[in-house]
């Protein structure tokens, strides 16, 4: 069967702002043109990346208004807050992945996901290069090999302690729990991926989006991100016109709901922070991960506070 061709869905800084500004109901009929236009390319052969979080379970929904047969795969990382898993196993035709090391594994041959992806993978770089080795100065002064200046590829001032922190920093984790299960998912089905990811939850997702679009053909690993140009809000107003079952995780005061023991990013939240309202919400998994995982050390390294908050 001769493929659809590929629609052109390339977007300006500009062109983002002003898709992101339309009614819901433009976005819906936007993102099904984006659905329809990667199952037909694609022959039918898509699949599902479902989290359980709120984004993938509206992508869902809205791929299987329109292809009820549509698979859906869930990674269960062992990281996943209850409500979560027990929200997924409430959903038909997903199949559970697993990965082949748990996090405790993770941690203890790569190190703790500290900070950011990027800036753990710059201290995992900086204590495994030879002293002279150009990738070590890259990563602590940004000079690249040919004397150009990178600002973005070197690690900051504030963070250059944690190469001599008592304990192994590494951006590997997503890989191991999350990325290997997936791959080895697509290699073995030959199925292409639709993601919930949107353009407003950060920089590479947003580069991304400018260059390829929602649908990205010309990925080394291709993928559809129908909810691309969606917020937060219209995800809501979504799951409240149409009434759509979500993890009541979020009932709980939970925005975020990723791995339950990832630190990334916790540096920049506001108390209660995540493990803050974990001791509230999930005790035996606060003191596990505080405890059993020394969560407890790291977060005293990097200055982030994790005792529960008082009431009062």
């Amino acid at each position: 069967m001769e493929m659809a061709q590929r629609p052109a869905t390339r977007h300006t800084r500009g062109g983002l702002r002003q898709m992101q500004s339309l009614n819901l109901d433009a976005k819906i009929r936007l993102s099904k043109g984006r659905i329809k236009a990667w199952y037909e390319f694609w022959d039918g052969e898509v699949y599902v990346c479902f989290s359980g979080g709120k984004d993938s379970t509206v992508l869902l929904h809205l791929v299987r208004q329109m292809y009820p047969d549509v698979p859906g795969a869930f990674t269960d990382t062992g990281l996943e807050y209850p409500e979560i898993r027990d929200f997924v196993k409430t959903v038909e035709n997903v199949e559970w992945l697993r990965p082949a090391m748990n996090f405790r594994a993770v941690i203890e041959k790569y190190g703790y996901p500290v900070v950011s992806k990027r800036i753990a993978g710059y201290v995992h770089d900086i204590c495994h290069a030879r002293s002279d080795s150009n990738t070590k100065r890259l990563r602590l002064t940004g000079i690249r090999k040919d004397g150009t200046y990178s600002p973005m590829s070197k690690i900051s001032k504030k963070w250059v302690p944690l190469c001599d922190a008592p304990f192994k920093v590494s951006g590997k984790c997503c890989d191991v729990l999350k990325m290997r299960p997936t791959i080895a998912y697509e290699k073995r089905t030959a199925l292409k991926p639709y993601l919930g990811m949107m353009a407003s939850e950060g920089m590479n997702r947003r580069s991304t989006y400018f260059k390829y679009g929602c649908n990205a053909f010309d990925l080394t690993r291709p993928r559809s991100t129908p909810l691309a140009f969606w917020t937060d809000r219209d995800i809501w107003d979504y799951v409240r016109r149409f009434n759509v079952p979500y993890s009541p995780i979020y009932d709980m005061g939970y925005s975020r709901t990723g791995c339950m023991f990832c630190m990334f990013g916790v540096h920049m939240e506001k108390a209660p922070n995540r493990f803050q309202q974990m001791a509230q919400t999930h005790p035996k998994q606060y003191r596990y991960c505080m405890k059993k995982l020394r969560l407890a050390e790291v977060l005293d390294f990097i200055g982030v506070s994790y005792e529960p908050v008082s009431a009062g």
